[in-house]
């Protein structure tokens, strides 16, 4: 009975309201009906159209909720069955527009068997005339179904056109990766010489090295794929820039400006090894890490992004079973641990996490999802700040869909920082697709420069603080 008491109190100490001053708020209360369940991807995306982000959450044989922000609180909103499908085992979850109507359609992950082939295929869900509908239920699309055990989703603009597809990082069976083509769903894996087995883990997409949307893959027993993109074809050159890491075993992954230089780096963290800050340095990416952040854990979900609006980004490193971490990259990439209590989850079994300023207030929220090996509830968490000055820029593409793949880069009297709209990122997850920059003291001259998916630039000025800019790319 003791040990009961016990492990019981430990979970409760997740959510433990701390009256000390922390770096995080334990914001969790805001959670309406939050149940001990088991989730694992985290996505943000506008689920039902009222130009908001919410909150897209996987369940394991429980409920795929959408949480939106209303009067103080996260509440579920959708319960059609085929967006909640609790029957099904659904762990990864991306969202982009691949119809180009400018809604974001959802890639929901589905997962039963830990590798090779499964019973219960993803579903790719739409929203129409307010109802919800899965296209793979198509019977036009039924031939193409996955039913291979996967893990992440990642959404790829290969041709720059708006015309998003779906990277679907499969375990022990081929990659697929979806596009609509003439109102068919087809995998164009095969043809673009990307079909391959191994263990798939994690993936980002965007500009890594081309002008185009590339491809990083963290995978398990065996290489890691870096996939250039050469006017909408793929060429994997992870050997040659050196970021194969053959004998460690992927998991999260994002894209960070680890030296605000204006150019975007690889974190590619590994399940019980080292943990990998990647930055290009000539002809190769050279790892720049060093302990403790690169000290080996039980990682999940990485995010990179600035928390305390103080204008150096922090990555917060979920990890299952053993405390998270918390570092701020300071100038010349280094890392300065961050204590914490509150999203310190030392007995959490975080499976994966998101952010987004779902309140409007310019403090990103953090959103960690629980599971795997035991029921838990979602945590919410905010930086304790007051005084602060932030900048949020969200591009739209030429069809008014979030422009998921391209670089923001924000030029100052202090620096020059790149941020991605994020395609899929974290370890199952999907961050909102917004560029959010807190400000430094001093900083001063602002200008906003958009890199889009088909290689394109445009600048904009920036006038006032504190408020989000809409860009929409030009025709």
């Amino acid at each position: 009975m003791k040990k009961i008491i016990f492990i019981f109190l430990s979970i409760l100490s997740i959510f433990n309201y701390a009256n000390a001053k922390d770096f995080f708020l334990n914001i969790t209360d805001q959670i309406v009906e939050n149940e001990f369940r088991l989730s694992y991807g985290v996505s943000v995306t506008d689920v039902n159209k009222d130009n908001k982000y919410d909150f897209v959450v996987t369940g394991f044989g429980f409920k795929n909720l959408a949480l939106s922000y209303k009067d103080g609180k996260l509440i579920n909103i959708v319960n059609e069955k085929i967006f909640t499908d609790e029957e099904r085992r659904t762990i990864g979850v991306a969202a982009c527009d691949i119809d180009q109507d400018s809604y974001e359609e959802i890639y929901f992950l589905n997962t039963d068997t830990y590798s090779g082939s499964k019973i219960y295929s993803d579903r790719l869900i739409d929203l129409n005339n307010n109802k919800f509908e899965d296209l793979f239920e198509k019977e036009i699309n039924q031939s193409e179904l996955n039913l291979t055990a996967g893990r992440s989703v990642v959404c790829v603009d290969r041709n720059g056109d708006g015309a998003y597809g779906i990277y679907v990082a499969n375990y022990g069976g081929p990659t697929r990766f979806y596009e609509l083509i003439r109102d068919r769903i087809k995998d164009q894996a095969k043809s673009l010489s990307i079909d391959k087995i191994t263990g798939g883990r994690a993936i980002v997409s965007g500009h890594i090295l081309s002008d185009r949307s590339d491809i990083f893959a963290a995978n398990e027993r065996g290489d890691n794929f870096l996939y250039y993109n050469s006017k909408g074809s793929f060429q994997d050159v992870a050997e040659e820039y050196a970021v194969q890491d053959r004998f460690e075993n992927g998991r999260g992954t994002a894209l960070s400006d680890l030296l605000y230089r204006g150019r975007l780096d690889i974190l590619s963290s590994n399940w019980d090894g080292m943990h990998r800050a990647y930055v290009l340095d000539g002809d190769k990416f050279k790892d720049i890490s060093t302990s403790p952040y690169n000290d080996p854990t039980k990682i999940r979900t990485v995010i990179s992004a600035d928390f305390d609006n103080d204008g150096y980004d922090e990555i917060f490193m979920n990890n299952i079973g053993e405390p998270n971490k918390l570092f701020k990259v300071l100038e010349g990439g280094i890392f300065k641990e961050i204590k914490m209590e509150n999203g310190l989850e030392t007995v959490g079994l975080g499976t994966g996490a998101a952010v987004a300023d779902v309140d409007g207030d310019g403090i990103l929220e953090l959103l960690v999802s629980h599971g795997e090996s035991g029921f838990q509830p979602l945590t919410l968490y905010k930086a304790d700040i007051t005084n602060f000055n932030y900048l949020r820029i969200k591009p739209l593409n030429l069809y008014g869909a979030p422009a998921r793949g391209a670089t923001v880069t924000m030029k100052s009297n202090k620096r020059i920082h790149s941020k991605t709209i994020d395609a899929g990122s974290g370890y199952l997850c999907q961050m909102e697709p917004v560029a959010h920059y807190g400000i430094r003291k001093g900083e001063k001259d602002f200008k906003v420069e958009i890199k889009w998916t088909d290689g394109s630039i445009e600048t904009f000025d920036i006038d006032e603080l504190n408020k989000t800019y809409e860009f929409r790319q030009k025709l």
